[in-house]
């Protein structure tokens, strides 16, 4: 049986926090606790969390995470830095690229994706057609950036990492509706071969 994916929108920015469920063992990973613990809990329901799963750190993606943390006393999983800031995360579990997270009978591949941030990453279900990509990419265009170098990190992500991932992958990001890969990847592919010059900040696949 696949993994069940719940999915609340939290906080002021509509952040999606999302929750995966193993149907076989009842056990849970909470991805991303922006806001709201009690909605978090109900989403949870019965079953038995692993791990808080971050991907990335920006604050509206943890807004939540000491409160949860302390209510599920569970480890937090997060990219091995540099976090926001610099600032030290404390994270018990520091993923790598290429690494995996286990959620029952079912495996998490970790993708480093950085570009909006430097320890975004992206979670592929593995033997599944489901990826949660954090603020990496959506349905309109890529994650914001700062600077004209981090833009540039952003299409080698988008190139290195997302466009290898097969047409029925269905991307799940940290802000509005999910959508099918392939659905978008004329748009990408596009958007990737124009001259950009030192652009950053929010952009569109047009």
């Amino acid at each position: 049986m696949p993994l069940e994916l719940r999915t609340r929108q939290v906080g002021p920015w509509s952040m999606n926090t999302y929750a995966l469920i193993c149907p076989e063992t009842e056990q849970s990973v909470l991805i991303d606790p922006g806001a709201d613990p009690d909605e978090l809990l109900e989403m949870l329901g019965s079953s038995r969390p692993l791990a808080i799963l971050l991907t990335h750190t920006h604050g509206d993606h943890t807004g939540a995470l000491d409160e949860m943390r302390r209510r599920l006393k569970v480890p937090v999983a997060a990219f091995d830095g540099p976090h926001l800031g610099d600032e030290p995360l404390n994270a018990e579990i520091a993923l790598q690229d290429g690494g995996i997270v286990q959620v029952g009978v079912h495996i998490l591949q970790v993708h480093h994706a950085p570009g909006h941030i430097p320890d975004q990453v992206c979670f592929y279900v593995q033997g599944d057609s489901r990826a949660i990509v954090g603020d990496t990419i959506f349905a309109g265009g890529p994650g914001k950036t700062w600077s004209a170098a981090d833009f540039q990190t952003t299409l080698e992500t988008l190139r290195r990492v997302v466009l290898p991932w097969p047409d029925d992958t269905i991307c799940y990001p940290g802000h509005g509706p999910a959508f099918r890969l392939g659905d978008k990847r004329a748009a990408i592919v596009g958007f990737l071969g124009r001259d950009h010059g030192d652009f950053f900040g929010d952009a569109t696949w047009d």
